[in-house]
């Protein structure tokens, strides 16, 4: 009988855990005084020499495969300009230089130590000069109104200090009928996918953190923002409200991460 009404018990914790985190405002330190945006600028900046080969191996090579996706929705609409958001060490800026035939390239992001790889991979590649690595503010873009064809943010917008306030600004610098894509990581919800899901992320993940990065609490931050962050139909819904069109969503690899499509208004 107490076995039957603790099992009950957890099942209703289990239902309402979704709204639950969902309330929760994760950041990676808990104890510091810095806000949001400072923590993240602070834990990139401190991962950044072993960011690369971290997640190639977190991800088991699969965000390799997810990129590609976001460079081909990018790459057939033609674009003379792109931003990459949170574009961390330039993969993804480099790949859109040489998939597309783009002038002008931005990647940005809040961490310098970041930016430092990244122009470290670009120092000797013909593509250099269509590519500008800049830090900002994903809230306060440095950029007028309309200036860009195409915006990706890849496994960063669940950082935003100020999520509807970061895709506001997205969507005022993007031109009209652009493109902007999401790349965000996702929580399965089918059997046994989720079980393996929080499984991996909340015992084997942070443990891969602590033993190969410099920084102890970073990935298992990761893995608690990835999982507060709203996915799927309810991130649509607000792409939606802040005036995006044409919003989609197509979950990858049994749903551990999600591209999200969405274009401004002609």
């Amino acid at each position: 009988m107490y076995f039957a009404q603790r099992l009950c018990e957890w099942q209703k914790i289990r239902s309402f855990a979704g709204i639950a985190i969902m309330e929760k405002k994760v950041t990676p330190y808990k104890d510091s005084e810095k806000n949001k945006k400072e923590q993240v600028e602070q834990m990139f900046d401190t991962i950044s020499g072993n960011y690369d080969g971290l997640n190639r191996v977190i991800s088991l090579g699969s965000d390799v495969a997810w990129r590609k996706k976001v460079i081909q929705l990018v790459a057939a609409r033609n674009p003379e300009s792109i931003l990459d958001i949170a574009t961390g060490t330039g993969d993804l800026a480099i790949q859109f230089a040489e998939a597309t035939a783009a002038t002008r390239i931005v990647g940005l992001d809040l961490s310098e130590g970041m930016l430092s790889v990244a122009r470290k991979k670009t120092a000797n590649l013909p593509v250099t000069s269509r590519i500008e690595f800049i830090k900002g503010d994903s809230e306060a873009l440095p950029f007028s109104d309309s200036t860009f064809d195409a915006i990706t943010v890849s496994f960063g917008i669940r950082n935003f200090e100020d999520l509807e306030k970061g895709l506001s600004e997205i969507l005022r610098v993007l031109k009209p009928g652009g493109l902007f894509v999401i790349l965000e990581t996702s929580v399965p919800t089918t059997f046994p996918v989720k079980q393996g899901y929080y499984a991996y992320t909340k015992l084997i993940l942070p443990l891969i953190g602590k033993l190969f990065s410099k920084d102890k609490v970073a990935y298992s931050y990761l893995s608690e923002s990835a999982s507060s962050f709203p996915f799927g139909e309810k991130l649509n819904n607000i792409l939606l409200k802040i005036g995006f069109k044409e919003v989609q969503h197509k979950p990858q690899t049994f749903g551990v991460a999600t591209i999200y499509t969405a274009t401004k208004t002609l």
